[in-house]
């Protein structure tokens, strides 16, 4: 992400997160992204597949492996090397966003403090 690029959407920078420990197949990356949003960010099915898509279209993941669980096919994603770029990047963005308006609250002398 090159400085001056519109951030991420919280539930593509959740997607994102969500597989910082490692793989995860489809239901393990909704419920991770529920768990790390505190509840915010709750991914429907088809909307989570659409994002997973886009995400490994442009190179933030891809598949790591594929298993069958009762019959059913489960892809397991991860993150790749851009992937983890991006999410750090957000994170210290958002990082900096928000010391901008702590800083500020926080001094002395502030409306605030």
């Amino acid at each position: 992400m090159a400085k001056g690029s519109p951030s991420v959407s919280e539930p593509t920078y959740f997607i994102l997160a969500s597989l910082l420990d490692g793989p995860l197949h489809g239901h393990g990356i909704i419920k991770q992204t529920l768990a790390l949003s505190e509840g915010r960010v709750r991914l429907p099915v088809g909307t989570l597949y659409g994002a997973l898509d886009r995400l490994a279209a442009n190179g933030l993941i891809t598949v790591d492996r594929e298993e069958t669980v009762d019959g059913r096919p489960r892809r397991y994603f991860r993150l790749t090397d851009p992937g983890r770029n991006l999410v750090s990047a957000e994170a210290l963005r958002m990082q900096q966003a928000a010391a901008v308006v702590t800083d500020r609250i926080l001094r002395p002398g502030s409306a605030f403090s």
